[in-house]
């Protein structure tokens, strides 16, 4: 029998829609707890003094004013691909979507790799590795990048309901720091007028925004959600609930976190720290001895949540671009039984593994070096997320504002618009300010993307282009090899 096969009916570039509203509402809340409240509250607390809760509460104001946007966008465009989507929607310019589009897969690859350091600062606590060991620091980190990686090629379905049980151990840790924060404050160690300390340096606001810089790493992850709208059962009903309910959630709890520890710990001890120093305060009716244990454990797991939401995100972004004729058409490629794209997650490792050994190299080159002038790795690559990140929020907002009025149904979610002004304002605000204090961080962005430029020229010298259907929609393609018209089954 012959069958004909059409472009529409072609299953190898399909994804699986199986992630429930439950579940994404999770991988919302559980991408962003892990991602910088186990890591940065310490160089956070550095940057402001004891107030940096309003760090975090301001960089949970600005985040949730850009989901909004994110919200309507996916409402409008169920599709993998994320802000790359949009913007090429919004702009209908190649060159500006695939800039967008290295930035955002140049985002997700620092934040992977500030993750992974930051699981080793843990782990190392937990199984006694020197922080001076170097290289051994680095091949733990690169194990993890590995772990990561073959969760998300197993299946999205398996990634997912991982993320669920990830995120109920890794808000039992925040749970444990809050309540260590109230015996503080009720047995009088922490003293509330704390809260309204700023750093000597500088004036307050310039303090805060120091701190937004760092916190907006915390709340960062959100927008991974967006690429997986092609795997969601019912996205139009299920995102804007999901997204904006997640991120409210995340932001009290980072709000509630910072507050207990500014009043559990001194913030000169606290600063540059982890939450391991809320434990080793010893407030906790379980012996602090067996809660480093524990609360290591916990954190461990908290990271690995968002960096394998972090790691599915990159994949889906190269995945949906290749679809768009903007990266090389290899990495559509869907694994014939698993069903993820198993060539961007081996690229995106190989990326994130090199930026971990780069960093090794110039660490090791630096021994001897006083403390204060050695690289710090978590550091850097949060502040490289944070200067991609905030440019593609600012740029979405932009394209949620320009795409109104069209593609909308009655079950298009529509964002406040003066809030989205505000978001913009915002968010180009705090990225300004990072450059400005941090502009070594520019030649690392530099280099993410010379690869990205890399691509580019693969796609443009050696891609195969993939004609438009007669009756296409503006952006629409045909899929990648597409099977003969008359094929026999």
């Amino acid at each position: 029998m012959t069958i004909p096969v059409t472009a529409a009916s072609a299953p190898q570039s399909e994804l699986k829609r199986s992630i429930t509203a439950k579940q994404l509402y999770f991988y919302v809340v559980g991408d962003v707890l892990g991602s910088g409240i186990y890591v940065l509250v310490g160089l956070v607390a550095a940057a402001v003094g004891g107030a940096f809760w309003m760090a975090f509460l301001v960089g949970v104001a600005i985040a949730t004013v850009t989901g909004l946007a994110y919200a309507e966008l996916v409402t409008k465009y169920p599709q993998a691909a994320g802000a790359s989507l949009y913007i090429n929607k919004a702009f209908r310019s190649p060159a500006l979507t695939f800039f967008i589009t290295i930035c955002m897969l140049s985002a997700n690859m620092a934040a992977v790799g500030s993750l992974a350091s930051g699981f080793v600062k843990y782990f190392a606590g937990l199984v006694g590795l020197s922080e001076d060991s170097i290289w051994a620091a680095t091949i733990v980190a690169l194990l993890f990048v590995a772990v990561i990686t073959i969760i998300n090629l197993i299946g999205i379905t398996e990634s997912v309901v991982a993320n669920v049980v990830m995120t109920f151990i890794e808000v039992s840790g925040l749970i444990i720091v809050v309540i260590i924060g109230i015996i503080a404050l009720v047995t009088g160690v922490g003293e509330p007028s704390v809260l309204l300390e700023f750093s000597a340096e500088g004036s307050p606001i310039i303090a805060v925004l120091a701190g937004v810089s760092l916190a907006f790493f915390a709340m960062t992850g959100f927008e991974n959600a967006a690429n997986v709208a092609e795997e969601t059962i019912d996205p139009k009903r299920a995102f804007p609930r999901a997204l904006i309910g997640g991120m409210m959630t995340a932001g009290v709890v980072y709000v509630l976190v910072s507050i207990s520890a500014a009043l559990a710990v001194p913030i000169e001890t606290l600063a540059g720290e982890t939450l391991l120093e809320v434990i080793r305060a010893d407030l906790f009716i379980i012996p602090a001895a067996v809660m480093l244990v524990i609360f290591g454990i916990i954190a461990m797991i908290a990271i690995s949540n968002t960096a394998l939401v972090t790691v599915v995100a990159q994949s889906r972004i190269l995945y949906g671009m290749a679809r768009e004729d903007v990266v090389p058409a290899v990495f559509a490629k869907i694994h014939p039984t698993r069903r993820s794209p198993y060539v961007a997650l081996f690229f995106g490792a190989a990326i994130v593994g090199a930026l971990l050994v780069i960093g090794a190299v110039i660490r090791t080159s630096q021994v001897g070096l006083p403390e204060d002038q050695q690289l710090n790795v978590v550091d850097r690559l949060a502040t490289i997320t944070v200067v991609f990140l905030l440019f593609i929020y600012a740029l979405v907002i932009v394209a949620c504002l320009k795409l109104r009025g069209r593609d909308e149904t009655d079950g298009t979610y529509r964002a406040n618009t003066p809030l989205l002004y505000v978001g913009i304002v915002g968010n180009l605000a705090v990225l300004a300010y990072t450059l400005i204090d941090d502009p070594a961080a520019l030649y690392w962005v530099a280099g993410l993307l010379a690869v990205g430029l890399v691509l580019f020229l693969l796609e443009k010298f050696f891609g195969k282009k993939r004609l438009r259907p007669p009756d296409a929609e503006p952006g629409e393609i045909a899929p990648i090899e597409p099977p003969p018209a008359n094929k026999e089954f």
